[in-house]
């Protein structure tokens, strides 16, 4: 006993004449601690990389050998016993499974590779596939997915039902929008490409940018030798026809489209706009008021500070106009769409499943019939936790509003939003949805079925279903029925070594997911043709240049759909696009009033025709006469009556031909 009483004296002892045992103890216990605990693929990462490292160093060490002996010499002389005991009590207490039920000790854990920006559970690890299994690089993203979207912790194999078993089909909704699904505009109406972009940008939106942009140009000119010239309307239309055109025709740098070299040579950008010029109003582009900005700049690090301070009214007029120029037909979808930019700032977003990996991220509704973008919203980073139900949640039931929208609506989510909270609440409000489910949720076993294999389980209005395909598909749903005898045609490899195509039967929500979640991908699409982004050093610039993407591809979706409504063959993007640059580079020309009495009546333009004259419209020869009503110069002598040629052509052309 008095021996046993000595031992910690002795080890206390032999730690201080012999560091080297002290790390080797420390070694000893980290290594000891971390194989007790449940970990992830980014922990044991770390932790091996860490344990190799300290090996090598240590075997690197020019005294190893004497070391290891005194180790080896002061381990024999301890009881084996008591040196577990003292091992243990260095070490952490984590023997337990705190780790994979966060929800109950919430821990912070060290992950290995990039970190995102901003703490958003947006960037969880989403599978390629909409129903993969996780591999272990996603476990890491299990407990955060466990608490924000609470499934069912378990679910029994016998809650499971095989596809033989009959389904009851839930209640059909019945669509009943706030408005007439479709273009918002009178049906005979003919509406040219630039009438259509107008709707997205008008006159008064317009308006605020070259005000704002002026001020902008003049703040940066104060002081400097050459004074700010302000810009007029036709100025900023030329700008943002150049925008889309650089969008349909690509160049490495912006200079390039001025360049006289046989290499280049585009005369088209030279007749609109000068490369200077272009330039010009490119550096002094503003959105939003500069005093504005700088009251808001005051207020940064307190809650009254505004992220979006300088894109808000681009950003709510934008969205208005979205919603106001058309209403989506009866299945629309939900999902993020990334703007690229890797510009430092706070608002920049990184998702490494994304095909954008770095950008600003936004949360889009889109029909899923044409791919209009019905409305969207920037995310600004975590919200206030205790108001907020994760991202996930509040971005839907932001985006689904039932009082814009109407009843009846079908909604297609992806694995990300899907939760038993957010469809239960989308039911209540008259909206279905239908989503994939990650396995993790629902307690997914790996049993192997053939292919084809359909199981369910119903928990009140929800309908769990499992599909057997090359992948794992889970789906959820508050609509459809388990199976309703649809089939889908597969290439197999037979018995014999050949190929073919062979039917496996599948779930009826797993149909219409393929057919309707498309909705925000057609809206990238079409955007990702001919985008017109290019970079720039400011932020808020870059979501101008995302903003008339969305523009133009709206427009364009406008003039399909009325189209469509009239029968007629609608123009393609580009030819769309094209004609849209023509129209806002070059002003309308004037319109031909035809001549009626006391209507158009010329007269002199000061009183005396020796002085005050201008150029004639027609031969640009200068004439002291001008139409009354058009206020238009125009010869009006015996031999050249342009006053007559102009307002009554066909009487001038009769003449021409006697």
């Amino acid at each position: 006993m008095g021996g046993e009483k000595k031992l910690p004296l002795v080890i206390f002892s032999c730690l201080l004449e012999r560091p080297c045992l002290a790390l080797l103890l420390t070694m000893d216990t980290r290594k000891k601690g971390k194989d007790n605990i449940v970990m992830d693929g980014s922990e044991k990462c770390v932790n091996r990389d860490e344990e190799q490292h300290e090996k090598k160093e240590w075997d690197e060490s020019s005294d190893s050998e004497s070391v290891a002996s005194s180790v080896d010499s002061a381990v024999e002389e301890m009881s084996s016993d008591y040196l577990e005991t003292l091992l243990d009590e260095f070490s952490d207490d984590n023997d337990d499974d705190d780790d994979w039920y966060p929800e109950v000790t919430p821990r912070k854990k060290k992950r290995c590779g990039l970190s995102s920006v901003s703490p958003s559970p947006a960037k969880s690890c989403r599978s390629g596939s909409p129903a993969s299994v996780q591999s272990s690089k996603g476990k890491a993203r299990k407990s955060s997915t466990r608490r924000s979207l609470p499934f069912s912790k378990s679910i029994s194999e016998k809650k499971w039902r095989s596809v033989d078993e009959p389904d009851i089909e839930p209640t059909q909704p019945i669509f009943r929008p706030k408005n007439t699904p479709g273009p918002q505009l009178i049906s005979t109406a003919t509406c040219s490409p630039l009438q259509y972009f107008e709707l997205f940008f008008s006159k008064s939106v317009l308006k605020t940018i070259l005000e704002n942009t002026n001020a902008n140009g003049a703040m940066r000119q104060d002081g400097k030798k050459m004074p700010w010239e302000d810009i007029t309307i036709k100025d900023l239309k030329s700008f943002i026809a150049l925008v889309i055109y650089m969008g349909v025709l690509k160049c490495f740098s912006l200079t390039d489209y001025w360049k006289t070299s046989d290499l280049y040579s585009l005369p088209y950008p030279a007749r609109i706009m000068t490369g200077k010029k272009f330039l010009t109003i490119s550096r002094a582009l503003h959105i939003s008021d500069p005093k504005v900005d700088a009251e808001n700049d005051k207020k940064r690090g307190t809650p009254e500070y505004d992220r979006l301070c300088k894109i808000k009214p681009l950003y709510q007029d934008i969205r208005d106009a979205c919603r106001a120029s058309f209403h989506p037909f009866q299945n629309i979808a939900i999902d993020e769409r990334m703007v690229a930019s890797k510009a430092r700032n706070g608002l920049k977003q990184y998702m490494r499943n994304k095909p954008t990996r770095w950008g600003y991220k936004l949360f889009v509704l889109a029909d899923s019939l044409c791919g209009y973008t019905w409305d969207f919203f920037i995310y600004e980073g975590k919200a206030n936790v205790v108001e907020s139900k994760g991202i996930s949640y509040d971005s839907v039931m932001l985006l689904a509003n039932e009082r814009l929208l109407g009843s009846g609506y079908k909604l297609f989510v992806d694995n990300f939003y899907t939760s038993p909270k957010l469809f239960g609440d989308l039911l209540r409000k008259k909206i279905w949805a239908c989503g994939t489910v990650r396995s993790n949720r629902i307690g997914h076993s790996k049993t192997q079925a053939p292919r084809g294999n359909i199981r369910w389980f119903r928990e009140e209005d929800l309908l769990f279903v499992e599909w057997k395909d090359k992948r794992d598909v889970l789906m959820c749903s508050t609509f459809h029925k388990a199976f309703n005898g649809d089939t889908i045609k597969r290439n197999v490899k037979g018995a014999d070594g050949v190929w073919g195509p062979q039917e496996f039967p599948v779930p009826a929500a797993v149909l219409d997911y393929n057919k309707h979640m498309g909705g925000v991908d057609l809206s990238d699409a079409l955007i990702g043709y001919y985008s017109v982004l290019h970079k720039t050093q400011r932020w808020y610039r870059t979501f101008f240049f995302h903003f008339v993407d969305i523009a133009v591809v709206n427009a364009f979706i406008l003039h399909q759909q009325m189209a469509k409504m009239k029968n007629e063959k609608p123009m393609s993007q580009k030819a769309f696009r094209e004609a849209l640059v023509n129209e806002l580079a070059s002003p309308p020309p004037p319109v031909r009033a035809t001549l009626t009495p006391y209507s158009h009546l010329p007269k002199y333009i000061s009183g005396d025709s020796t002085s005050g004259r201008r150029r004639c419209k027609v031969c640009q020869n200068k004439t002291p006469v001008m139409c009354v009503t058009c206020e238009i110069p125009f010869c009006f002598v015996p031999k050249r009556d342009c006053f007559t040629k102009w307002h009554n052509p066909d009487s001038s052309s009769e003449n021409e031909n006697d």
